[in-house]
Parts: C-alpha cells; sequence; structure tokens
C-alpha cells in the first residue's frame, strides 16, 4: 500500500482508464439526463482542482465546504478538494442558518460550493463567517457575481498534492449539531479501509457482475451514502443515479428508466415505497387485488427462490425496471416485516449497522444464512467486544475515526488508549459472529432500585400496533409521590390518523393508553410505563430518520 491519496482514491488514475467510457455519475433534470462518464468525471475533477490551486490559491490542506443537494457535480468538488490537497467539508442542507453558522465558525472553510438553490443561504452566511472568501456555484448556470463550475477556464494540468493515509479526507459534522459542533475527521486511511472492506461484501451480491446501476437517495452529508453509495461503488465501476426528489413515483421512473439494480436508503424508504405499491394495487380491479392477495399470502411465503418470486410479481418488477436485485438499508433500525414484505415479493433486503466514527460501517448482512434479524458480521479489518458491565459494543479497526476536530477531550472519551471505538450501543454476538444491536448505552433508564430499562425494548412492544404509530420512550423524573426524584418510564405515542377522523381527540387518548397498557404486559413489570403521552403530530427525526429523544422530552415538557 502506498502512502498517497492519490492511491486511495485511484479512481481518477485507474479507474478512469479502466472505465473509460462508462457512466459513472448520472441525474436526470428538467431537460433531460446529465451523466458524467469516469473520464469526463475525472477531467471536470481536473478543471476544477486547477482553478482552486492556480485562480484562487488554495492552500494544502485549507478548509473547502459544500452546500448543496446530491448531484452529480458534488462527486467532481470532492475529487477536485482531492486534488488540491483540501479538506472536504460537506454540509447538512437540512440544518438552520443557526447551526450551519455553528459548523462553520468551528471549520472555517475558506472556498464554498453550493447549488444555486442554497446561494442564498451562503451568502447569508458570509455575512457572519469571516474565512469564506470564494463561492462557486455547482450548476450550470450563468451568474454575474458567482463563478459557476461549468464557466471555468479550460485548464485540466493539475496535479495532486500528495498527502499521508492519515491525513483528513473530509469533515463530517453529525446531524442535530447544537452547542459545540461534533466534526468527525475522516482519514484518506479511513476510507481506504471502507472500501476494501465493503468490496469484499459487496462481491457476494454482484459476483461478477461489472455493469450494475445504483440509485443514491441519501444526503451525500452523511458517510453511509458517501462510503458505500459513493466511494465504494465508483471504485467498483459501477454506474450511480441521483432522482430530483423521494417521490415513489420519481424514484420508481429512475429505477426503470436506468434499469436500477441496487439501492442505498433507510428504513423510512421501506414504508413510503410499499405504501405506494399498494396504494397501486387498489386502483386495479377487484379480482387483480384477490390474485395478488392470494399469491403473497399462500404462493410467495413457500418458494424459496428469488426468480420464481419475480415471475410471481412479474408487474411489480417491471415497474422497479425488472432488474433490480435489492437495498442496504442502514441509518437506523431495520423494521423487519418490511423487510419480510420486500424479501418475499422477490427483492432482497440487507442490513448494515455502523456510526460516522467509524466512516461508517462497521458490519453488513449480505451473505447467505445470516439471522435477518442481525445487523450482520464485521466487516473483514474490524475487531470488537462487548463491554463487561454493560455489553456496550467496542470496535477497533482502520476504519476508525481520527477524532473529533478540535475537540480532543471529546475524542480521549470516545476512543481509548487501546484504540477501541465506544460505539454507545448495546449489542450481543452470537456464536456465528452475528451482531444484534439490542439499545443504546446514552437512552438507557436507570431506575431507583437499579434495574436498567433500554427505550427500544419498550418501543419494541408497541411496534406491533395498529393504533399507534410511532412511539418514544424516555427517562423522566417523578414529580410527586413517594418516588418523587426518581427517575421513571414514560413513553409518548402518536396516534394513526385514521383514528381522529373516526373519534374525537378525549376518545383517542383513551383509547392509546389503554393500548400502551395492553401492549406492555409482555414487558417485565419494572419496564411498563408509569408515564403514557398521548401526542397529536409527528416526533422530531433527524435526516436519516432517527427519533430525536431529547427533542421529544422537550415538545412534550417532561
Amino acid at each position: 500500500m502506498k502512502n498517497t491519496d492519490g492511491n486511495v482514491l485511484s479512481f481518477l488514475e485507474n479507474k478512469t482508464t479502466t472505465y473509460k467510457d462508462r457512466i459513472a455519475l448520472g441525474m436526470k433534470n428538467d431537460f433531460g439526463w446529465i451523466e458524467y462518464t469516469y473520464e469526463g468525471l475525472g477531467q471536470m475533477s481536473r478543471k476544477i482542482a486547477s482553478y482552486l490551486i492556480n485562480d484562487l490559491q488554495v492552500k494544502r490542506q485549507g478548509k473547502v465546504a459544500i452546500l448543496s443537494e446530491s448531484k452529480v457535480e458534488f462527486g467532481a468538488a470532492f475529487f477536485a478538494s482531492v486534488i488540491a490537497g483540501t479538506t472536504f467539508i460537506p454540509l447538512d442542507i437540512k440544518l438552520t442558518i443557526h447551526e450551519l453558522n455553528s459548523i462553520m465558525s468551528n471549520c472555517e472553510p475558506e472556498t464554498i460550493f453550493v447549488s444555486e438553490r442554497y446561494l442564498e443561504t451562503v451568502l447569508e452566511l458570509k455575512k457572519t463567517i469571516t474565512s469564506i472568501k470564494n463561492i462557486i456555484l455547482i450548476d450550470n448556470v450563468k451568474n454575474s457575481q458567482y463563478i459557476s463550475i461549468y464557466n471555468l477556464p479550460n485548464n485540466y494540468t493539475a496535479k495532486f498534492r500528495h498527502r499521508s493515509l492519515n491525513s483528513t479526507a473530509l469533515i463530517i459534522y453529525t446531524s442535530g449539531t447544537t452547542g459545540k459542533p461534533k466534526g468527525v475527521q475522516t482519514t484518506f486511511k479511513n476510507l481506504l479501509s471502507q472500501i476494501q472492506d465493503l468490496k469484499i461484501e459487496l462481491d457476494y451480491v454482484f459476483k461478477n457482475d461489472e455493469q450494475v446501476n445504483v440509485l443514491s437517495i441519501l444526503p451525500m452529508n452523511h458517510l453511509f451514502e458517501f462510503t458505500v453509495g459513493f466511494a465504494t461503488f465508483l471504485n467498483m465501476g459501477y454506474s450511480i443515479y441521483y432522482t430530483k426528489s423521494l417521490r415513489p413515483k420519481d424514484v420508481l421512473g429512475v429505477m426503470k428508466d436506468r434499469r436500477i439494480k441496487f439501492m442505498i436508503t433507510v428504513p423510512s424508504f421501506f414504508k413510503m415505497l410499499k405504501t405506494q405499491l399498494e396504494g397501486d394495487l387498489a386502483k386495479e380491479s377487484k379480482w387483480k387485488h384477490m390474485l395478488y392477495n392470494f399469491k403473497y399470502h399462500y404462493i410467495a411465503k413457500f418458494i424459496p427462490f428469488k426468480p420464481l418470486k419475480k415471475m410471481l410479481f412479474k408487474d411489480i418488477h417491471d415497474r422497479f425496471g425488472n432488474n433490480f436485485y435489492g437495498f442496504i438499508s442502514g441509518g437506523a433500525p431495520m423494521d423487519l416485516d418490511m423487510a419480510k414484505y420486500f424479501n418475499r415479493i422477490g427483492i432482497t433486503v440487507h442490513q448494515g449497522y455502523g456510526l460516522s466514527e467509524a466512516s461508517p460501517v462497521v458490519t453488513m448482512n449480505l451473505r447467505k444464512g445470516l439471522d435477518i434479524r442481525s445487523v450482520g458480521i464485521l466487516l473483514n479489518s474490524f475487531e470488537a467486544k462487548l463491554d463487561k458491565d454493560t455489553n456496550e459494543l467496542l470496535v477497533k479497526g482502520p476504519a476508525v475515526m481520527k477524532g473529533y476536530y478540535k475537540q480532543e477531550e471529546l475524542t480521549k472519551e470516545t476512543i481509548d488508549e487501546e484504540g477501541w471505538l465506544k460505539t454507545g450501543d448495546i449489542a450481543r454476538i452470537d456464536k456465528k459472529g452475528q451482531v444484534f444491536i439490542t439499545g443504546r448505552i446514552k437512552n438507557m433508564i436507570v431506575l431507583a432500585g437499579g434495574k436498567k430499562v433500554f427505550p427500544e425494548e419498550v418501543e419494541a412492544a408497541l411496534d406491533e400496533s395498529e393504533l399507534i404509530k410511532e412511539a418514544c420512550a424516555l427517562s423522566t423524573t417523578k414529580q410527586t409521590g413517594e418516588k418523587k426524584g426518581n427517575e421513571e418510564v414514560s413513553v409518548v405515542v402518536v396516534g394513526h390518523d385514521e383514528l381522529y377522523e373516526k373519534y374525537d381527540d378525549k376518545t383517542v387518548e383513551k383509547m392509546l393508553i389503554a393500548e400502551v397498557k395492553k401492549r406492555s404486559q409482555k414487558l417485565s413489570l419494572f419496564k411498563r410505563p408509569t408515564n403514557i403521552i398521548v401526542y397529536k403530530g409527528l416526533l422530531p427525526r433527524t435526516a436519516t430518520r432517527k427519533i430525536v429523544r431529547k427533542e421529544v422530552k422537550k415538545l412534550v415538557s417532561v
């Protein structure tokens, strides 16, 4: 292994030669398809890098940020940053001006790439972030004040500014950043380790298939999408396509048009897609509806072979382009019912697990014979063990981050002297090496008698309810009685919209409270919620659809 980032991210060298005319990145807009071949991606990246180095005089290890939705030009901006020897900082487009201001004050970028949609946001940030000197549009638009990457001088002579494997390639700020920003420093070594490990696992899925079209729908500022859906797939010579919206109609349109085989997504997307498919089915004749139900409930469940399932549900697979294999789900716990649904109709759902601090993938469930409930087995370069007191999962390997940017103490709290990363997740590992995530350390509720309750376990007991749309268990402090000041188990529940269409609010509240008590009977007595709060509205979530417990707590003031 050579100690250069040119070797680590070799897409612009040997990949552009090997896959010269193959599509690397593509996206459909109002005017048609924008597609970069591997050679074209390399040329555009060098063109941007030449401008950064020669015209803007950016310094080695300087900071370059980007605020944009996922699109083909995003990738070119990243590779240009690599060539120019700078550190790349993808920003979350869903953050507020206040949150972005906090992040930008921490990393102090000199140059920022921006899509036309978020130009006004960047101009507002520039008023307070004095480090910003250069603004570059990544859309093919003419702007009298700010230059676009499409209007740069035709100079492709930029040479790599080589850096060591331990140099920071990018800084990813965790979602929901408040107070002091938490920027994960991901090195070239981290990325290389992930790319190599993930190729081993993906080869179990794609075997020797060299021409694979994949669809990207997750934000590029999340490492799960960046590492797997972008860097790894490009390393394998695949073609990556983006969609302008997450509406099932647009997603299915791209899948069919570009014969997509695979997707990286989050659990919430499965529900949205299933709802769309079932909604379309409801518009069909009664006979077709009955035939579908018969095939799904009485035939497909007994068929072990995917090709036969695809034939059985040909109408659905035609809507996917009749070439689609399956998904990798990550970012949040997978809904097993959703996985079973898609598996039954012939679309495989795999589960992965990780965290930004591990760059981010730690385990994958891609191999045959693994328990669908597990998050899979460790990637090749990782070691793992469980804390003897709490069963917290600890991992170690070359993909573990360099540390939090400008936060040495927090880094020391997260990674011990021997290099073990504290994941914050409670887990168990079986004899086959399969990892099962059972809870979160920071969410753990410690009761007065020392008993420990994991909110995820309480929520799982409520998941099967047909009345409850969302549930969030959390710790609160008893305000009255003999146990005043002690921790108690509370749960905030949201009822399905149909309930409010049929009944008044008070009736719905009584129904949901009774439902929680009924469903909680399967839990040990000390785990059952003693405080049940019915909330009418949606619970706050992150961009990857995780419920934000602290925000829920503020929302209901408990």
